[in-house]
């Protein structure tokens, strides 16, 4: 069993099916409401690995979607004082296993073999895509 800290967006339908899924594989979660939390440049970086900041950003976010910030034209010091002021930036999860792993995202494949996803019948599939928000997709079928 693993204990996860798991920053979430509170209402967010994958973050819910994504902490269920850990939940129910036997893992001890902790959410966080990632909107909330005193951000620094430094903490941020521990989760990005080294990809470019530009795919640590939300995509749905009002601001991309709107164009009205466009993370591939920013420095990477604008990139992370955008994300330290709005949060909602910021693409989720953000996940601390163990106390040592800093994950961004739900990559379920990487996720499984770090610590193991239940595939019972009730869990998402393993195939099934828990990182585009369903609202978005929703809304560009109408």
């Amino acid at each position: 069993m693993a204990h996860i800290t798991f920053f979430q967006k509170p209402g967010c339908i994958n973050n819910r099916r994504q902490l269920q899924w850990l939940q129910s594989s036997g893992h001890e979660v902790h959410p966080e409401n990632l909107l909330q939390q005193p951000w620094t440049a430094e903490r941020l970086m521990a989760f990005f690995d080294e990809r470019p900041l530009s795919e640590c950003f939300n995509q749905t976010a009002p601001a991309i979607k709107s164009g009205q910030l466009n993370p591939e034209h920013l420095s990477h010091e604008d990139a992370l004082a955008a994300m330290i002021q709005d949060p909602i930036l910021i693409k989720r999860p953000l996940m601390i296993i163990d106390h040592t792993h800093y994950i961004q995202g739900f990559d379920q494949q990487q996720l499984h073999q770090l610590i193991g996803l239940s595939t019972a019948d009730s869990a998402p599939a393993m195939t099934e895509d828990l990182t585009t928000c369903p609202r978005q997709t929703t809304e560009h079928s109408n």
